[in-house]
């Protein structure tokens, strides 16, 4: 194993997942949903502290490890989630219970983002993550940036999508549009952005103008 690999792996076993969050992986997985690793989860955390989040929009429920996460670097914050699998958020439900999470501090939405987005205000978020359907990762971040409020943060999860990103010998359609995403991030002057390689890559965004 190489310096960079053992570095890495050292990083992802860094965070300490509280019980709550390490059922609601199991579960996950027990789904087949694949969720945020460890050291996404701390980064969302650190992210959400740091800006002081008070109102937070997750793209895809999944089983609640991501909101979770949000959700203990930002005790105070209220978190919007949107799933079309309704057994995924009423797995996350519970472990938001589990965690002590009053329910007043979340409002799970279910139906397809496409659907819903739309119909979500300008500028009405703190942070915003990203963490659903790969094929339609442009047009989420497209309504992230538009819902978060200037000085707020768009996440990414996922982005070097299982390693294939980096690899110029995988040409298949989720990795085009990654790609094009990163591309397009990277000329843009509207948001400041860092690629993590925290678990399957994130992508932190933070807006900076319309």
């Amino acid at each position: 194993m190489s310096d960079k690999d053992l570095s890495w792996k050292y990083a992802e076993e860094f965070p300490v997942e509280p019980p709550a969050t390490q059922l609601a992986r199991q579960h996950s997985l027990e789904l087949g949903i694949d969720p945020i690793s460890p050291a996404s989860g701390a980064q969302l955390a650190v992210l959400a502290a740091a800006i002081d989040a008070d109102s937070i929009l997750e793209i895809g429920t999944g089983a609640g490890v991501s909101g979770l996460w949000l959700l203990q670097g930002a005790p105070g914050a209220t978190l919007t989630t949107i799933d079309v699998e309704i057994d995924h958020q009423n797995r996350a439900r519970q472990a938001y219970a589990d965690a002590g999470i009053p329910a007043a501090r979340t409002r799970l939405i279910a139906g397809r983002a496409t659907d819903v987005l739309p119909r979500m205000n300008d500028g009405a978020y703190d942070l915003v993550l990203v963490d659903a359907d790969a094929a339609s990762v442009l047009d989420y971040v497209e309504h992230g940036l538009r819902i978060a409020r200037t000085g707020g943060v768009v996440v990414v999860a996922h982005a070097l999508w299982r390693g294939r990103v980096a690899d110029p010998a995988q040409r298949d359609e989720t990795v085009a549009d990654f790609r094009a995403l990163l591309t397009t991030i990277a000329e843009s002057s509207a948001v400041t952005a860092a690629l993590s390689t925290a678990g399957d890559g994130l992508l932190q965004l933070v807006k900076t103008g319309d």
